[in-house]
């Protein structure tokens, strides 16, 4: 699969999926009559959007490169899209309009790293946009290994998919398997040029078939915030909070910062964590 094949398909595969969940009934046309597949029509879709046919055929063939905001502004309406799948549908119907440009060898910068240090208290590492692990903080090691992994280790898909140990890691792992492939391809849209992101989703498609599976539904999702569960080795299990910022002059870079509440059995256990590396290290 190159980063063109997928681009051009991924228009129309996303808005198929789309007007399959909606029922004719929720956007006012009868139910009744036989249909071959769930969801909305093309036809329905462009009478509601205020569109012809043909033009909609052509979007969904991902021959709309020059469609204009008002008729995706019209589609998402349609559809139901909320705010993070209606910025996806603008990214992938018009590819050619893409700025971002993936970085071959992403690097932190040592102004993060610093950052990431003085958060002693909090585990933090950066995530690139294929979900790579480039740098972490002791405490973040502490709970994660990260140190103890191999380069390619070091991505979040592949540890989820890939790892023997992850659904014992992670104790809600379906959620966490949805959220990851939710985020990865909302990164693979923004940088569909990037062909180690490409390569990625190829592998983990073809030695996982849970991963194929949520591909397959099309869900694109921010990981801006939320919580994560994981059994730690030692520490027992750890209910973490996290908040997401987004580094700057480097806007494919994110940090995730852990921040579990003041007083809870989770921080009491980051905090012998803690201690423990900083024993480990003197």
């Amino acid at each position: 699969m190159t980063t063109g094949d997928w681009t051009e398909a991924e228009a129309g595969d996303f808005l198929r999926s789309r007007r399959a969940r909606i029922r004719p009934e929720e956007v006012g046309l009868p139910a009744h009559g036989r249909r071959r597949v769930p969801g909305l029509r093309r036809e329905e879709v462009a009478q509601l959007a205020g569109v012809s046919v043909d033009y909609y055929i052509r979007l969904e063939q991902g021959r709309g490169t020059s469609v204009s905001d008002a008729v995706l502004d019209s589609v998402a309406r349609v559809l139901r899209l909320d705010e993070t799948e209606h910025a996806y549908l603008r990214t992938v119907a018009r590819p050619r309009r893409r700025r971002a440009k993936p970085d071959p060898a992403p690097r932190v910068r040592p102004g993060v790293q610093a950052l990431l240090d003085g958060m002693d208290r909090t585990p933090a590492l950066v995530l690139d946009a294929r979900m790579d692990v480039l740098a972490w903080n002791a405490l973040g090691d502490a709970v994660n290994g990260f140190s103890r992994m191999t380069a390619a280790g070091r991505n979040m898909p592949r540890q989820v998919f890939l790892d023997p140990g992850a659904r014992d890691l992670y104790p809600e792992w379906t959620a966490v398997a949805a959220q990851t492939v939710a985020h990865l391809r909302l990164n693979a849209g923004r940088y569909a040029d990037d062909p180690v992101l490409c390569a990625l989703v190829g592998e983990l498609s073809l030695k996982s078939e849970d991963f194929r599976r949520l591909w397959a539904d099309h869900e694109v999702r921010e990981c801006a915030y939320g919580v994560k569960q994981i059994r730690h080795p030692v520490a027992g299990l750890l209910t973490l909070p996290y908040e997401t910022l987004t580094v700057p002059a480097e806007p494919a870079q994110t940090i995730v910062a852990y921040v579990p509440r003041a007083g809870s059995e989770t921080a009491e256990r980051l905090a012998l964590l803690a201690s423990w590396e900083s024993a480990g290290a003197r």
